[in-house]
């Protein structure tokens, strides 16, 4: 008698999401991953100490995100906030940006209080996302693709807009490595668009070039706005203390 085992749909679903990967992008990230573990574990040791010193509580941060056609799943991150901070900020933030037209700045350029200390180098130089390389190893990310958004942006999105989760999320992306923050939303979707409809080997592997060059144009540009911040208004964003929060990027 055969006997078939039933597989959990999460499983199911992951599974799905592979084959939706071509041979030679699944090849490139199990390589890429697997040769940035140690690289992780050094990581994991330098937040640890960092929060022992600074912010006590978890190292890692988890959280519920958008990735292809929909499919929501959990994200892995180092914890750059205090416990316990505030998600209506981001909220609201993102939801202007939506309606304003204005470049993406992120929050963290304002001297934002819920980040740990050193918490804006880690997400400006893309640091923080180092612990996604799992998601990737999972299936339910891959490392070049459009950034997975939190539940609440997702809603926020269009028919037309949804087309960016054609294709399975990344760590890095065309929109990253075309402007990011000094782009706007719509400027996002589009890039993001674009690579979902023509993504390839070659396109894949300049995007992963490109990248190092993004982040350090991104640490710039976020000490400047700190700078500028601090000289205009004098008090960085406040904190608050409702829900545990992080920001999507």
């Amino acid at each position: 008698m055969h006997l078939s085992v039933s597989r959990p749909p999460t499983v199911i679903r992951r599974q799905a999401d592979l084959r939706k990967l071509p041979a030679w992008k699944r090849a490139i990230d199990i390589i890429c991953c697997l040769v940035v573990l140690p690289f992780l574990a050094l990581g994991a040791l330098a937040v640890g100490v960092m929060s022992m010193l600074f912010s006590p509580g978890p190292i890692f941060f988890r959280q519920e995100r958008i990735g292809y056609r929909g499919r929501r799943f959990m994200i892995y991150k180092f914890r750059t906030m205090h416990l316990a901070s505030d998600t209506q900020t981001h909220s609201a933030h993102f939801t202007e940006l939506i309606r304003s037209g204005v470049p993406m700045q992120k929050l963290d350029g304002r001297g934002d209080r819920r980040l740990v200390p050193g918490g804006w180098l880690l997400r400006a130089s893309g640091l923080d996302e180092l612990p996604q390389i799992i998601n990737v190893l999972r299936g339910e990310m891959s490392l070049v693709g459009p950034r997975p958004c939190i539940p609440y942006e997702f809603e926020l999105y269009t028919a037309e807009q949804r087309r960016r989760f054609d294709c399975v999320p990344g760590l890095t992306g065309l929109w990253q490595v075309s402007g990011k923050n000094r782009t706007t939303f719509n400027e996002m979707v589009r890039f993001d668009i674009e690579y979902a409809e023509t993504r390839s080997l070659g396109l894949d592997l300049r995007i992963m070039v490109m990248t190092v060059p993004a982040l350090i144009t991104q640490i710039v540009d976020t000490r400047l706005a700190k700078r500028k911040a601090q000289t205009t208004f004098g008090a960085p964003v406040p904190a608050s203390t409702t829900a545990v929060a992080d920001r999507s990027s």
